[in-house]
């Protein structure tokens, strides 16, 4: 007697990751950048807005090595140091 499951004809469609997922840095391809930014976080008593030159880095990094999608540093929030104006400057 054959007790095998039947679900018809659906079969998986792989979808793409959810907006916000991403692969992990498994080679340490920016390790480097990782590292300079949590000691801004540490240096800085983990206000991270003091901290967003090494965020955009970091960030640049994984998408020049395709470790998360591409997209306008604008769109990340990084709007008006892409400008080459830095939150400081634009503070005062």
């Amino acid at each position: 007697m054959s007790t095998a499951m039947n679900f018809g004809t659906k079969s998986f469609q792989p979808r793409p990751p959810d907006k916000g997922s991403f692969p992990l840095d498994h080679f340490g391809e920016c390790k480097s950048f990782k590292e300079k930014f949590m000691k801004c976080l540490r240096d800085n008593n983990f206000e991270n807005a003091l901290c967003r030159n090494e965020s955009k880095e970091y960030l640049e990094c994984r998408m020049e090595r395709q470790l998360m999608a591409q997209e306008p540093l604008g769109k990340l929030g990084f709007g008006d140091l892409v400008d080459g104006q830095s939150e400081a400057k634009s503070k005062y």
